[in-house]
């Protein structure tokens, strides 16, 4: 069985990487995608935060070009909890908050220099620099093709 997940958002916070006891390089950061709606004649923003996990050298482009602010699609596995349902915790406040994972593939960065929060100084081009394949961690080590611009719509 297979299954995928194409998110467009921006990205909440830098990302973070770190590298697990066997050497492998781990990377994560958060992705905010929003729509608009109106319902009984209010305007309604929703905005769902999803937590992203790049492996191995995909992990370090992100770590290397990806930013806070920056636009990006990312293309990926939904992780579950042992019962296939979100991670679901409890906020400072009281209230339940479920906790969406994304086990990453590919990286397509959207935004452009201009559109970048204090400029884009990271060597990668202009919109629509991407990464995808690498070694994806756990289930899955992947040919790396960073040069593939293919986007299925």
């Amino acid at each position: 069985m297979f299954h995928t997940i194409i998110l467009v958002g921006n990205v909440g916070k830098d990302p973070e990487m770190r590298y697990t006891p066997s050497g492998a390089a781990v990377t994560s950061f958060s992705v905010a995608t929003s729509r608009n709606y109106k319902s009984q004649g209010q305007t309604i923003k929703e905005t769902i935060w999803f937590r992203i996990t790049c492996w191995g050298r995909q992990a370090e482009y992100a770590s290397n070009y990806v930013r806070k602010g920056h636009k990006i699609l990312v293309e990926g596995r939904l992780m579950a909890d042992q019962a296939g349902n979100p991670r679901v915790f409890t906020r400072s406040d009281g209230t339940a908050g479920a906790s969406f994972e994304i086990n990453a593939s590919n990286l397509q960065l959207l935004s452009s220099r201009s559109e970048s929060e204090g400029g884009y100084n990271s060597g990668v081009g202009s919109s629509g620099t991407s990464y995808s394949g690498g070694d994806m961690g756990p289930g899955g080590n992947y040919d790396m093709d960073p040069d593939s611009e293919d986007i299925p719509f």
